[in-house]
């Protein structure tokens, strides 16, 4: 829907440091030269509103099927956007460590990760994790959050989860303490080192967007913004909006960041809603942070094309996922993830990362597990193509066993690690062991060139290769639930094929092309001179 600037259908605020907020039922910004969609998701959990400049930049935000205010927080409306973009295209990202290019992220949410929720207990299965094959730990917030009763400063979700929990994980009341429901800080240290042991890097969530209500910050003049009578300016959580105009604030953050890796040794974080926070911030932070671990990683949760040109190593490029989403739920062409793919390469500088991942806490509380979600075959299909494609990938605590159980960030409703041992659970774990190792023997997979490879099931399957020097590694797979035949645009006499991984592929004669039978969401990957490898 195209925007004439008039307000059509909702009502629209403007809010302190240049934001804007459009009311429930609206479809329109007051801006002539931005256009805003709205849909529904066909999975009826939540919709999403696109925010589009006419130059084609566009904006991603969420707006909660609860229907709060859409805030859009720090967009940097698009004029000229199109230069922008062929301007980031020629730069180079920032390099990053081999640990973590090379790296596969493990997310543990402690209040799900263990029947206890602690570090102490986190701290006993970091084995599992390595063993898995994991080597990056993101560990979700820990620091004191707040308990403030007060519905009007509960997120949305909050409320819907019945859980009547004030205590959100996102919502901080003291950025300098453990949360005593996790531990102590000598937990804290404990968990780190203990994971150093193991050879895992750990990620530290930080929370610079908002605050809680209650915060320690309050007391501090300019931290919180505030409107002309003195109350908080609250984001769409409903929490307090931490005020970067103040600089007292951040040179509180960056020495909050500093604190955690001189006294905890963390190795990097991770940065919640890092879009909603001036991108200058983060590039100074970097500086500092620099100085103290030259190879400290900083992975943002957002999709700013420009964060990476300095002070980030990746972010979400959260519309692989919606795409990724959409073909596996929604009956999407899977030729829609190269289309996705060529946009956010030609949009980012050059070597720009992504992370890969198919569930998360969010996704997890939302809209359930993957196993769920999509189906088992489906998301093994696509965590596939998440661990042979560019990018990091990222498992969520208990993806590996394929759990199915309630998840909530509100409530201790632990994962079932008992159900590792039934059949169904074991088969899915063998698989992510042989994909995380998959990922770490083969070089092509640390850093190699994409080259998508054409073929007659656009519609149904993607194949693709990377390449490092004389190394390579063909991936095939079958996002749809159909058995199928697919011919590739690859000569059958290039190079002799043998799996590394594969399930319900089966090579086929094709006028010398490359061709596969393919059962529902089975895959095939391979490289040239590999031993033959099957999963379960």
């Amino acid at each position: 829907m195209t925007n004439d600037g008039n307000q059509r259908g909702g009502r629209r605020r403007r809010l302190a440091g240049g934001r804007f907020c459009l009311e429930p039922g609206g479809s329109t910004l007051a801006r002539p030269e931005v256009r805003v969609q709205f849909c529904r998701s066909d999975l009826g959990l939540g919709r999403r509103a696109m925010v589009r400049a006419a130059s084609g930049e566009a904006f991603r935000l969420g707006v909660p099927a609860w229907g709060a205010a859409l805030i859009l927080i720090g967009a940097a409306w698009a004029v000229g956007a199109e230069s922008r973009t062929a301007e980031l295209s020629s730069l180079s990202a920032r390099p990053a460590p081999p640990w973590l290019t090379q790296g596969v992220v493990y997310q543990i949410w402690l209040r799900s990760f263990t029947p206890e929720g602690t570090l102490r207990a986190a701290q006993a299965r970091l084995p599992a994790v390595a063993d898995l094959g994991a080597t990056v730990v993101y560990l979700g917030p820990v620091a004191l959050a707040d308990d403030d009763p007060r519905p009007e400063f509960w997120s949305p979700r909050q409320k819907a989860s019945g859980t009547n929990n004030p205590r959100n994980p996102y919502r901080i009341k003291d950025y300098g303490r453990v949360d005593p429901e996790y531990g102590t800080a000598a937990d804290l240290r404990d968990f780190v080192a203990a994971a150093h042991k193991q050879k895992l890097r750990v990620l530290l969530d930080l929370v610079y967007l908002h605050c809680g209500p209650t915060s320690t910050l309050a007391d501090k003049p300019g931290f919180i913004q505030r409107d002309a009578s003195g109350r908080f300016v609250t984001g769409p959580w409903n929490f307090p909006l931490l005020s970067y105009e103040c600089r007292e604030l951040r040179e509180y953050l960056w020495s909050d960041m500093e604190r955690w890796v001189k006294e905890f040794g963390v190795d990097g974080f991770r940065c919640d809603v890092a879009d909603g926070v001036p991108l200058d911030f983060w590039e100074a932070a970097r500086d500092r942070l620099q100085k103290l671990r030259p190879d400290l990683v900083m992975l943002s949760e957002g999709q700013r094309a420009a964060d990476q040109l300095k002070a980030f190593d990746l972010n979400y490029g959260f519309s692989w996922y919606d795409a990724a989403s959409a073909v596996l739920a929604r009956s999407r062409p899977a030729s829609l993830l190269r289309e996705v793919w060529e946009r956010q390469r030609a949009e980012r500088p050059r070597g720009a990362r992504l992370l890969r991942y198919a569930d998360n806490h969010d996704l997890a509380n939302d809209m359930r597990r993957p196993d769920v979600l999509f189906g088992r075959g489906a998301a093994q299909a696509l965590s596939v193509v998440h661990f042979t494609l560019d990018g990091v990938p990222m498992l969520y605590n208990g993806q590996e066993i394929g759990d199915t159980s309630l998840h909530s960030i509100y409530a201790h409703w632990p994962i079932r690690w008992e159900a590792a041992c039934l059949p169904t659970q074991q088969a899915t774990l063998d698989f992510h062991r042989q994909l995380c190792r998959l990922r770490r023997t083969q070089r092509a997979l640390h850093g190699g060139e994409v080259v998508w490879i054409g073929h007659d099931q656009p519609d149904a399957v993607v194949a693709f290769e990377r390449r490092a020097g004389d190394e390579a590694v063909l991936s095939v797979v079958n996002l749809s639930n159909r058995a199928l035949p697919v011919r590739l645009d690859r000569r059958a006499d290039s190079s002799p094929l043998r799996p590394l991984l594969s399930r319900g592929a089966r090579l086929l004669a094709a006028d010398g092309k490359t061709a596969f039978a393919l059962e529902g969401f089975g895959f095939f990957v391979s490289s040239p001179g590999s031993p033959a490898r099957s999963s379960p």
